[in-house]
């Protein structure tokens, strides 16, 4: 019997933009939307080491209410992330126990005043659950279970117009499941909750004391078909949906019409899936 070796716990750059400008929004931190793609609840007993680099480029910056921000230009960003996985032969409620660990380092530059450069907040889980191969009638499947929380242990300035860090802690499960419905033919999903501490040193434009993200729900999927041996092909998406208000001095804002809500879809592309014996 093959295993893959495709944890697929790869975790987007963690970078806070804080303009200078008048907010009433308190932003989500940068959360998995679409990151994850075929073959994502699939794993087995090992390790994975691995380097993500990324490169991003925006023409426009705009405000809480989606309008362009005067005197702001492009931003460019360069990111890399060391992401550390682990899976034992141990096994706990009938799954795989593990750990992992993400360290993320950026340089972004927004501009003369709105450049930095550094370690941006940190990702560990010490409890990962990967469970082998399972049938639903003819329909076979393999599903993970990952406690994630973030640190915020990167660069961060009240007084900067940008930072690498949210400056807050984060607690953010998931739970993963990939399907094999058809031959050839498989689906992944990814469904998180996401909750953010206060945070009592917010950036200066927001002039208040603290702020606090709304609690959210959101999930990637993905649908994907096997052109040839270990080749697949396909598409994913994500939605993104805040079910409790953001705070700003330990309250909901009065004029705060509707809570966040997110559908979009991620690039499409190809996947070359590895297996071992």
């Amino acid at each position: 019997m093959k295993t893959h070796l495709n944890l697929g716990f790869i975790i987007p750059f963690l970078h806070y933009a804080a303009l200078a400008v008048a907010q009433t929004h308190v932003p989500e931190p940068p959360v998995n939307l679409g990151d994850t793609s075929f073959f994502d609840g699939v794993a087995g007993p090992g390790i994975v080491v691995e380097e993500i680099g990324d490169s991003a480029h925006s023409n426009v910056i705009v405000d809480a209410q989606g309008h362009h921000v005067p005197g702001t230009g492009q931003v460019v960003s360069i990111s890399s992330l060391t992401h550390i996985a682990w899976l034992s032969r141990h096994r706990v409620v009938g799954g795989w126990y593990g750990a992992e660990v993400v360290v993320s380092a950026a340089h972004v530059n927004g501009g003369p005043d709105s450049t930095a450069g550094g370690l941006g907040d940190m990702t560990i889980s010490p409890l990962i659950l990967q469970w082998n191969e399972k049938k639903l009638g003819t329909v076979a499947f393999d599903q993970r279970v990952v406690f994630d929380f973030d640190l915020p242990v990167g660069e961060y300035s009240q007084n900067a117009n940008l930072s690498l860090s949210s400056h807050v802690y984060t607690v953010h499960p998931y739970y993963a499941v990939t399907a094999f419905p058809l031959k050839r033919l498989e689906t992944s999903w990814r469904v998180h909750y996401l909750w953010n501490s206060e945070n009592t040193e917010p950036p200066k434009s927001f002039d208040t004391k603290s702020t606090q993200a709304g609690q959210a729900i959101h999930f990637n999927a993905a649908l994907s078909y096997g052109l040839a041996k270990h080749l697949w092909v396909g598409g994913n998406g994500y939605f993104l949906k805040q079910i409790t208000d953001p705070k700003i001095n330990e309250i909901a804002p009065r004029n705060l019409q509707n809570r966040l809500e997110q559908l979009g879809q991620a690039p499409s592309g190809t996947r070359v899936i590895g297996s071992c014996t």
